[in-house]
């Protein structure tokens, strides 16, 4: 019978680990805030720590000149009174200047910055009722996989009022977008076909039919109904009669239904903020043609570090206790600045690239999109995956053709027939509406004569490829289009 012994003896071994440290985890955490989210964490950590107060106002840019291709990021530096909150040019951290061979010129700020008290707090934020916009933005993500259709609900989401109405004229989005109107009026069809009922509506026949056809209630006699609300409205039944066409017990019952409706379907949200979503970046057309793209002001949180009042409590602290405390609280603040310093220069180095590669996409809109990922970004700046997802989720860039999320200009890519420089999807994706758009009466091009001409234009993708796009756009296999067009003939 064999024994087993058991023994004890020390060792020594060598590894690696990844150890977050509280400030580490507070840095990453502050990347991930929008600018409104972090004038919120600001007012709390300035509660808890005495050596903080609010700072003075300040600017950050980064300006593209000349010929568009992204040349000449410099960090634009901060008065000397600031100069403890961004550190620009001091010894342990260098001028943070981004050389890439082009000029740039420093600006004051424009717009004072929001007091953190101006605010609701995160609690409140929490608990209230969902707005409108934030009910549709769920559905639009989760809806809308195309990149440019998304831009274009985006948009469209934009020009809606608080009772759910579009406020705006879709040829207006088209003109903004450089993309067709039909385009538009897509993705119009889709969006009124979200929750609630009615919502995108252009007038008010038009919010109930949207409600009636969810009900599969609209039939020609309400439909003719609805193009008399006038007469509804002035309570002429003998009119009403002959417009629709029925007896006066079926009218009565559709004025009922009418009546069951909801006019205002956005009225049933939370009224929204002044602004709901503020854009933590600023982008406008440079006098030399290029981009300038900054920080915005008016959201951007500065804090200081009150040295005087550090130095005047350490005299008269007498206990070690005491003295360990203002030490700790003077690297908690010293580490909140420096990191806030890292956070807008992190932030505006992402956008700013992002400008740089997207330049066509400002330039000539929705089709002109580069294919695009977050390697690509991380590479180009020098910064891990992660910190570029990080820094481009809930981070708003305001543009000449609108609002939108930093994560919205990534799109995937299609490789190219002869070796060149690869397509966005989005971009064969436009190539393919438009060959289907253009097909001759009485014919429909299969998904295979589609891929024949794609790569003849030297865009290398497979069949799958074209009747996936196909059906992400909703529109139907060459079989169907072909019958509908022989029925409309």
């Amino acid at each position: 019978m064999s024994r087993i012994g058991f023994s004890q003896r020390l060792a020594l071994r060598q590894s690696q680990a990844l150890v977050m440290t509280p400030q580490l985890q507070q840095a990453i955490k502050m990347l991930q805030l929008s600018n409104l989210e972090l004038v919120e964490f600001l007012a709390a950590e300035i509660e808890r720590n005495p050596l903080l107060e609010q700072g003075v106002e300040g600017a950050f840019e980064r300006r593209e000149e000349g010929d568009g291709t992204g040349a000449g990021f410099e960090e634009a530096r901060e008065p000397e009174e600031a100069s403890e909150y961004w550190r620009a040019g001091s010894a342990e951290e260098g001028d943070g200047s981004i050389e890439h061979g082009g000029d740039w010129a420093a600006e004051r700020p424009r717009e004072r910055g929001l007091e953190a008290e101006d605010f609701a707090s995160r609690e409140q934020n929490l608990t209230r009722p969902r707005s409108l916009r934030e009910h549709l933005l769920e559905q639009i993500a989760a809806d809308f996989s195309d990149p440019g259709d998304r831009l274009i609900a985006l948009h469209l989401l934009d020009l809606l009022d608080e009772a759910g109405y579009l406020r705006g004229a879709i040829e207006e989005v088209a003109e903004r977008l450089a993309c067709e109107r039909e385009r538009v009026a897509a993705v119009l069809a889709r969006l009124q076909q979200l929750d609630p009922p009615g919502v995108f509506a252009r007038s008010l026949e038009e919010c109930l039919a949207l409600q009636l056809c969810e009900r599969n209630r609209l039939d020609p006699a309400m439909q003719a109904l609805l193009d008399n609300l006038p007469l509804l409205a002035s309570r002429n039944i003998a009119a009403l009669l002959r417009a629709c066409r029925v007896d006066p017990e079926d009218l009565a019952l559709m004025v009922a239904e009418i009546r069951s409706l909801d006019p205002r379907p956005g009225h049933a949200f939370d009224p929204p903020l002044a602004q709901t979503v503020v854009p933590d970046l600023l982008m406008r057309a440079g006098a030399a043609g290029g981009w300038v793209v900054e920080i915005n002001g008016q959201t951007l949180p500065r804090v200081l570090v009150n040295r005087r009042y550090y130095a005047r409590v350490s005299e008269a602290a007498r206990s070690n206790a005491e003295k360990e405390y203002l030490a700790e609280r003077l690297h908690a603040a010293n580490w909140l600045v420096k990191s806030l310093h890292q956070r807008a220069l992190t932030i505006l180095k992402v956008a700013a690239e992002i400008v740089r590669q997207q330049d066509a996409f400002f330039r000539h809109g929705v089709k002109a999109l580069r294919p695009l990922v977050l390697r690509d970004i991380a590479d180009a700046v020098g910064l891990h995956e992660s910190t570029v997802s990080r820094v481009t989720t809930n981070k708003y860039l305001a543009t000449p053709r609108g609002l939108y999320e930093l994560k919205y200009f990534f799109t995937s890519a299609i490789a190219s027939a002869e070796g060149e420089e690869a397509h966005s999807a989005e971009a064969v994706r436009f190539r393919i509406r438009s060959l289907i758009d253009s097909e001759p009466a009485g014919e429909a091009l299969s998904d295979g004569r589609i891929v024949e001409l794609l790569q003849g234009e030297g865009i290398d993708i497979a069949r799958r490829t074209v009747a996936k796009y196909r059906e992400a756009m909703r529109i139907p296999a060459s079989l169907q289009r072909r019958r509908e067009k022989l029925f409309v003939l």
